[in-house]
């Protein structure tokens, strides 16, 4: 029967109606606040992994893991990725031409950076093809002077499927009139969306009309390689320059995106540590709740010592309770978190929805949507760190507790 009491006395404690309703106050307090921290931390880390994870399917979809570039020009492309495909790490690989120009429609201009693509070689690379809202890579046919838009950019020049826009481009061309700047007309024949910025400053044409808008001739700008880890890439990057010798260079994706995903990690980081701090300090508001209930217990105290428990059992009683107060708030924390994680982007939704406002511009921000994934290993942890945090607001009020003296106490009774 000892053996037991900590617990059924410590749970009897947390059912019990006490006659000090400030103390109830405090405890009801104690786990408000451990449920608040614990869901709100699961809610934040869910969607943090949701950018993280949009970062790596959608921009770095869309962006090279790796680009090798010759300072000579690659004309023999072909042969070159065969060989980079042999390796292990290189699961595609294909040909590009980069040409940064403006668009110029109606009076209406925006810059953006042209890609001059494979269609066929294309897939391999990108997820430029899954995310087509009209038309498709197919109608990019070398001669026809076809292109294909990001949805922003489109919707800022005003133009659609059929439509016509001019591109310029940032060289001259010097004729016996004088100099004047390289233009020539597309036809729109495409519009991609993948939610990202992206939209807005990127377009796409056949390889071979950028070859000759560029006046590049049979040579490429350079290969763009997709890599079984993008984290990788840097390693991977160094060792295929170095084996192609010093008329080679690559660039991978942390030159150009690199900051954007080290300040999430950063975030991350920082967020979980600022909600674990607000976790703590509702988990040492127990510490108060505990000292209170041993000072309203010093006779329930001494009589329990009287008829033989020992002072750990006093001290198993207390932090039975205050582990008692803080597992039913985490265990609520976690439910209404994981509950929040997976419902905030539908209800993100609704709420854009019905009072039409938007809460994310991809014109601004990388995405238009606000993602969340949530990770069961992150719920373990903020699980775990709160049960610590809990176990050890409860240590000093049972020390307390066993320290009480029965014959000091009983006197006065």
């Amino acid at each position: 029967m000892l053996d037991r009491l900590p617990f059924l006395i410590g749970l009897r404690y947390v059912r019990a109606k006490r006659r000090n309703h400030f103390i109830s106050f405090i405890s009801l307090t104690s786990m408000l606040g451990l449920m608040l921290g614990v869901a709100v931390l699961i809610l934040v880390l869910s969607v943090m992994n949701g950018f993280d994870h949009e970062l790596r399917t959608r921009i770095l979809g869309m962006v090279p893991h790796t680009k090798i570039e010759s300072r000579t020009g690659m004309v023999e492309w072909e042969a070159l990725a065969e060989r980079l495909m042999e390796r292990e790490r290189v699961i595609g690989a294909a040909p590009y031409v980069e040409q940064q120009g403006m668009f110029s429609v109606g009076g209406r201009n925006e810059g953006a950076m042209v890609n001059g693509i494979h269609p066929e070689w294309e897939d391999r690379v990108s997820i430029i093809g899954d995310n087509m809202q009209q038309g498709s890579l197919a109608d990019l046919e070398p001669g026809e002077w076809n292109i294909v838009l990001g949805s922003i950019l489109a919707r800022r020049l005003g133009v659609g499927v059929g439509d016509r826009v001019t591109l310029l481009v940032p060289e001259a061309s010097i004729t016996p009139a004088g100099v004047f700047p390289r233009l020539k007309r597309f036809t729109v024949s495409g519009i991609f969306s993948v939610g990202a910025d992206l939209d807005a400053a990127l377009a796409y044409a056949h390889i071979e009309d950028m070859q000759t808008l560029a006046r590049l001739g049979d040579a490429v700008g350079g290969l763009r390689l997709e890599l079984d880890d993008l984290f990788a890439a840097s390693a991977e990057t160094r060792t295929i320059v170095n084996e192609l010798g010093a008329g080679y260079r690559g660039y991978d994706w942390t030159f150009s995106h690199g900051n954007l995903f080290q300040a999430i990690q950063m975030e991350k980081r920082m967020i979980a540590l600022l909600l674990t701090v607000i976790i703590a300090v509702a988990a040492f508001n127990i510490v108060s709740t505990l000292v209170m209930v041993v000072t309203d217990k010093h006779a329930d105290i001494a009589i329990l010592r009287t008829i033989g428990a020992t002072p750990r059992s006093i001290m198993g009683i207390f932090v039975v309770q205050g582990l008692a107060i803080g597992i039913i708030g985490i265990l609520v924390g976690v439910g209404l978190g994981v509950l929040l994680a997976l419902t905030i982007s539908d209800i993100i939704d609704w709420v854009e929805t019905v009072f039409g406002i938007q809460f994310l511009d991809a014109g601004v921000y990388f995405i238009s949507n606000l993602p969340s994934r949530l990770h069961w290993d992150d719920v373990g942890n903020i699980v775990a760190s709160a049960l610590v945090l809990t176990f050890f607001s409860t240590l000093y009020p049972a020390w307390r507790a066993a320290r009480v003296q029965p014959a000091e106490v009983l006197r006065y009774e």
